[in-house]
Protein backbone atom coordinates (compact mmCIF):
# COMPACT_ATOMS: atom_id res chain seq x y z
CA UNK A 1 0.00 0.00 0.00
CA UNK A 2 1.14 3.44 -0.94
CA UNK A 3 -0.34 6.67 -0.25
CA UNK A 4 -0.39 9.18 -3.31
CA UNK A 5 -2.69 11.52 -5.14
CA UNK A 6 -6.32 10.29 -6.59
CA UNK A 7 -6.76 12.62 -9.85
CA UNK A 8 -10.28 11.38 -9.49
CA UNK A 9 -10.83 11.84 -6.02
CA UNK A 10 -8.68 14.78 -5.72
CA UNK A 11 -6.94 13.89 -2.69
CA UNK A 12 -4.28 11.64 -1.21
CA UNK A 13 -5.43 8.49 -0.66
CA UNK A 14 -3.78 5.05 0.16
CA UNK A 15 -4.14 2.62 -2.54
CA UNK A 16 -2.96 -0.91 -3.06
CA UNK A 17 -0.60 -3.12 -4.79
CA UNK A 18 -1.56 -6.02 -6.90
CA UNK A 19 -1.13 -8.45 -3.75
CA UNK A 20 -3.35 -6.75 -1.74
CA UNK A 21 -6.09 -6.50 -4.34
CA UNK A 22 -6.10 -10.00 -5.21
CA UNK A 23 -7.16 -10.17 -1.24
CA UNK A 24 -9.11 -7.82 -1.25
CA UNK A 25 -11.04 -8.33 -3.92
CA UNK A 26 -12.55 -11.40 -3.57
CA UNK A 27 -14.59 -9.68 -0.55
CA UNK A 28 -15.59 -6.66 -2.99
CA UNK A 29 -17.21 -9.24 -5.26
CA UNK A 30 -19.17 -11.12 -2.68
CA UNK A 31 -20.49 -7.45 -1.50
CA UNK A 32 -21.32 -6.79 -5.67
CA UNK A 33 -23.17 -10.09 -5.51
CA UNK A 34 -24.90 -9.93 -2.57
CA UNK A 35 -26.13 -5.88 -3.94
CA UNK A 36 -27.52 -7.62 -6.85
CA UNK A 37 -29.31 -10.64 -4.88
CA UNK A 38 -30.86 -8.03 -2.60
CA UNK A 39 -31.84 -5.77 -5.06
CA UNK A 40 -33.28 -8.05 -7.28
CA UNK A 41 -35.94 -7.97 -4.03
CA UNK A 42 -38.51 -5.41 -5.54
CA UNK A 43 -38.74 -4.39 -2.05
CA UNK A 44 -35.12 -3.48 -2.13
CA UNK A 45 -35.10 -1.81 -5.09
CA UNK A 46 -36.70 1.21 -3.55
CA UNK A 47 -33.86 2.52 -1.85
CA UNK A 48 -30.47 0.73 -3.82
CA UNK A 49 -28.45 3.59 -2.36
CA UNK A 50 -29.22 2.96 1.62
CA UNK A 51 -28.59 -1.59 0.86
CA UNK A 52 -24.99 0.13 -0.95
CA UNK A 53 -24.49 1.32 2.87
CA UNK A 54 -25.41 -2.20 3.98
CA UNK A 55 -24.10 -4.41 2.10
CA UNK A 56 -20.74 -2.82 1.15
CA UNK A 57 -20.01 -2.34 4.78
CA UNK A 58 -17.76 -5.61 4.93
CA UNK A 59 -15.65 -3.91 2.14
CA UNK A 60 -15.22 -0.86 3.25
CA UNK A 61 -14.49 -1.76 6.71
CA UNK A 62 -11.76 -4.60 5.92
CA UNK A 63 -10.45 -1.60 3.18
CA UNK A 64 -10.42 0.77 6.72
CA UNK A 65 -8.70 -2.48 8.64
CA UNK A 66 -5.89 -2.45 5.88
CA UNK A 67 -5.55 1.11 4.64
CA UNK A 68 -6.36 2.96 7.77
CA UNK A 69 -8.29 4.89 5.54
CA UNK A 70 -12.03 5.15 6.02
CA UNK A 71 -13.75 5.54 2.85
CA UNK A 72 -17.16 5.88 1.81
CA UNK A 73 -18.03 5.09 -1.53
CA UNK A 74 -17.34 1.37 -2.66
CA UNK A 75 -17.14 2.27 -5.97
CA UNK A 76 -13.80 4.32 -5.28
CA UNK A 77 -12.49 1.29 -3.93
CA UNK A 78 -12.15 -0.20 -7.76
CA UNK A 79 -9.06 2.57 -8.57
CA UNK A 80 -7.47 2.84 -5.84
CA UNK A 81 -5.36 0.22 -6.99
CA UNK A 82 -1.56 1.33 -8.02
CA UNK A 83 -1.32 -1.12 -11.17
CA UNK A 84 -4.24 1.28 -12.73
CA UNK A 85 -1.91 3.99 -12.49
CA UNK A 86 1.26 5.17 -14.23
CA UNK A 87 5.01 5.90 -12.85
CA UNK A 88 5.98 9.51 -10.71
CA UNK A 89 5.76 12.13 -13.19
CA UNK A 90 9.62 13.38 -13.80
CA UNK A 91 8.48 17.08 -13.22
CA UNK A 92 5.78 17.20 -10.99
CA UNK A 93 6.13 13.74 -9.06
CA UNK A 94 2.15 13.03 -9.32
CA UNK A 95 1.43 9.41 -10.66
CA UNK A 96 0.54 9.36 -14.79
CA UNK A 97 -3.39 8.73 -14.78
CA UNK A 98 -2.71 5.08 -16.74
CA UNK A 99 0.33 3.29 -17.24
CA UNK A 100 0.18 4.13 -20.84
CA UNK A 101 0.36 7.85 -20.42
CA UNK A 102 2.52 10.16 -22.44
CA UNK A 103 1.89 13.04 -20.98
CA UNK A 104 1.52 14.39 -17.09
CA UNK A 105 -2.33 15.60 -16.37
CA UNK A 106 -1.60 17.52 -13.71
CA UNK A 107 1.43 19.49 -14.73
CA UNK A 108 1.74 18.89 -18.86
CA UNK A 109 5.11 17.31 -18.76
CA UNK A 110 5.52 15.38 -21.95
CA UNK A 111 7.15 11.58 -20.48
Amino acid sequence: MKTVYCWRCQCDVPMLDDDEWRRFEPLWRACWQDLKRRTSDPLAATDVDAWKQVVFRPALDEWERVTGFRETNHLALLHHRLSLCGPPCEACGRLLRTPEARQCAECGATV
